[in-house]
């Protein structure tokens, strides 16, 4: 009977993955192959591989400044919404802020499209169009939600006798934050940190409006690939590759904190 479970549970998760994996196996592979084996039908799965799209993404297409661009934009986003967000998301934790956990919820779940032309207008007045300061800006609409959202869960973990302790052997309300309540929270801010980084990594729609010549990133990079007369299959899946590189790296080394991070969070919630 524990055997039969057992295969169940490995079958299940199987069956579960093999689309995942097949999809990474098929852009991985698919940028060390020709167009016309990429294309091929039936598809090609023994071929001789070449780099050869690999070195045109690099050499011809600029991939370093896109790559350079999405990790200034993203580490920006990213540190400003932990710098905003975790004091934020302490304070409604403490003070039962519902309604601004409410307003937050909906501000994220808001479509992001929608938020597309008053920022344009207003970023083409402040000159901020093809800027770093105006897509960091941008990428806040993803990023601040959640790092609040999560910071917020957290510290309702933390037990407030530890800062009533505190306080009473002298310390004030930012020592206590400071030295108790946001030690004790730092799964939350690597969660939270982490999960920013990788949405502002991916986020295409602000950079696709908001960038230019100067401010490219790496999805808008992928999207010059197709043209009205063709898709360069080989060049688009060896730039995905690239792109998902350093965060399949990140996340292999870190997952354990994101999972316990979105766990804790649906528990909560």
């Amino acid at each position: 009977m524990k055997f039969l479970k057992s295969l169940l549970f490995y079958l299940g998760l199987f069956i579960i993955i093999i689309p995942t994996v097949f999809v990474f196996y098929w852009m991985i592979s698919g940028g060390f192959k020709t167009q016309l084996q990429i294309i091929s039908s039936p598809p090609v799965f023994f071929y001789e591989p070449n780099i050869k799209n690999y070195i045109e993404v690099i050499t011809q297409h600029n991939f370093g400044l896109y790559m350079w661009n999405s990790f200034v934009v993203a580490a920006l986003s990213t540190l400003v919404a932990l710098l905003v967000g975790i004091p934020a998301g302490y304070s409604i934790s403490r003070f039962r802020m519902r309604t601004s956990v409410f307003l937050l919820t909906v501000s994220r779940m808001v479509p992001f499209v929608s938020y597309l032309m008053p920022w344009f207008i207003t970023f083409r007045r402040w000159g901020l169009i093809d800027s770093y300061t105006g897509l960091t800006l941008a990428h806040l609409i993803v990023n601040m939600p959640i790092v609040v959202l999560l910071m917020s869960t957290f510290f309702e973990e933390v037990p407030y006798e530890l800062e009533e302790a505190a306080e009473i052997d002298g310390a004030s309300k930012v020592n206590v934050f400071k030295y108790v309540s946001l030690p004790l929270a730092r799964n939350g801010v690597i969660t939270s940190a982490i999960l920013s980084f990788v949405f502002s990594w991916n986020q295409f729609l602000f950079s696709l409006i908001l960038s230019g010549p100067r401010t490219q990133t790496v999805p808008i990079a992928v999207f010059n690939f197709m043209t009205y007369e063709e898709i360069a299959w080989g060049g688009l899946l060896a730039a995905a590759t690239m792109i998902t590189l350093p965060v399949l790296i990140l996340t292999i080394f870190i997952h354990k904190y994101i999972v316990r991070g979105l766990t804790l969070g649906a528990l909560k919630g």
